[in-house]
């Protein structure tokens, strides 16, 4: 790594990339999880059952993980600019096909489309942090897409629940497909042109996936991410659910209060990577920084959830859930800063690729065992108590599988290629 790269301010110009990156993954969020907003209203009228619920919820992900790696294969290979792009009109376009579905079977289909199409967002978003932002200015720069992360299902939770029950949820996929596509004009205009590409380093045998699998490392983010996924899955496919079966919340109260941690989430992981960031400033190396924040933010949300679950008071049941997503914004603000750190700018693509691919398998799981644990035991506690299982199991990956955060040592002639090109 260029020793530039490690400190210096951030231009106008790329503040404003990020600021379309945030607001790119917001609505991806707003699209993929407004289906969890609108499932007790497509429940009740396709009469589809907790475990079918869990089924198409998990449909997403079947196809996202190993698309995954080829998003990450294409954004190292060509313009990230047109990937991001391309794949921003599919999903808007899936997204509004739900709005046409007659049955259950239809829905399902169309979640496996939705989630094929997309794949290209975050390999693209750690290509264009990896290849432009420096060392002390990722945590806030990942911070903030976590953000726009959250903010999306806070959206698609609180506007999601109100459009559903005065429109029909049919009116909610039509209207966010239309509203997410006005990103793209500006994104054509403002994305980034100078984004290095891989062509010449795979061609002179620059590092592959195959080198990235040898990276201990690597296996720590991957099971690490999984781990996080779980919960994060968890809490954005069952959480409006959990609490209108569970807590009897109306469709309305259900809108404004499963919104209320997920805005916490948004705070906090926004607070924690600016954090992260001046602590590194000031002197903190980025391992001590890093697996601080990730681990701690883990280790208080196991703390946290049980407790939500076990209370009566639907009111304390609230506070417990946003203080474990506050905790839980540690985690969410470092992750991905870890990966392009140790990554580099020459793969972060096809290591954010693997790792998103593995850790989103957690999305074909934790919907449909919710759904299962659910259907057979009429109740959310176990499901829970696996949630706190994961997040413990992912703070080990990242406290000791994981190595210094620090570029990966590679082949001395593939690094050389690869600060090259960047």
């Amino acid at each position: 790594m260029r020793p530039e790269r490690v400190q210096r301010p951030v231009t106008t110009a790329e503040w404003r990339v990020l600021a379309l990156l945030v607001l790119s993954v917001c609505l991806n969020y707003i699209d993929r999880t407004s289906f969890a907003a609108a499932a007790p209203a497509i429940s009740a009228e396709f009469q589809i059952s907790p475990s079918h619920l869990g089924l198409i919820l998990s449909a997403f992900f079947w196809l996202y993980p190993p698309f995954q790696i080829v998003s990450g294969w294409l954004v190292d290979r060509f313009d990230v600019r047109w990937v991001l792009g391309i794949g921003f009109v599919l999903w808007s376009v899936v997204t509004g096909l739900t709005g046409f579905a007659g049955s259950a079977a239809t829905l399902l289909m169309i979640r496996v489309a939705l989630g094929a199409t997309e794949s290209p967002a975050y390999p693209s978003y750690g290509k264009i942090i990896a290849s432009t932002f420096p060392e002390n200015r990722r945590g806030i720069c990942n911070s903030l897409i976590e953000v726009g992360n959250q903010v999306g299902p806070a959206l698609a939770t609180v506007l999601g629940g109100l459009v559903v029950s005065a429109f029909g949820w049919r009116v909610l996929f039509f209207s966010i497909s239309l509203v997410g596509l006005l990103w793209l004009p500006a994104w054509i205009i403002w994305g980034p042109r100078r984004i290095p590409r891989a062509r010449t380093v795979e061609r002179r045998g620059g590092p592959s996936f195959r080198d990235i699998l040898r990276q201990p490392s690597a296996w720590g983010t991957f099971f690490g991410l999984f781990a996080i996924n779980y919960v994060w899955i968890f809490l954005v496919t069952w959480l409006p659910s959990y609490l209108v079966m569970e807590r009897h919340f109306s469709t309305k109260m259900m809108a404004i209060f499963a919104s209320v941690p997920f805005w916490g989430l948004a705070g906090s992981t926004f607070l924690c990577g600016w954090l992260s960031d001046r602590w590194i400033t000031r002197g903190g190396t980025p391992t001590v920084v890093r697996k601080t924040f990730t681990v701690g933010g883990l280790l208080f949300c196991t703390c946290l959830f049980l407790p939500a679950v076990l209370v009566r008071d639907s009111t304390t049941a609230i506070v417990l859930l946003t203080a474990a997503c506050l905790a839980f914004g540690m985690t969410s603000s470092n992750v991905w800063t870890i990966t392009q750190t140790i990554a580099g700018p020459a793969v972060a693509g096809k290591w954010t690729g693997m790792q998103n691919a593995i850790g989103n398998l957690a999305g074909i799981v934790a919907p449909w065992l919710t759904g299962f644990i659910v259907a057979r035991t009429g109740a959310f506690y176990l499901a829970f108590v696996i949630v706190c299982a994961f997040s413990l199991a992912g703070a080990a990956s990242f406290l000791f599988l994981v190595g210094k955060v620090e570029p990966a040592r590679w082949d001395a002639r593939l690094v050389a290629i690869g600060e090259s090109k960047a």
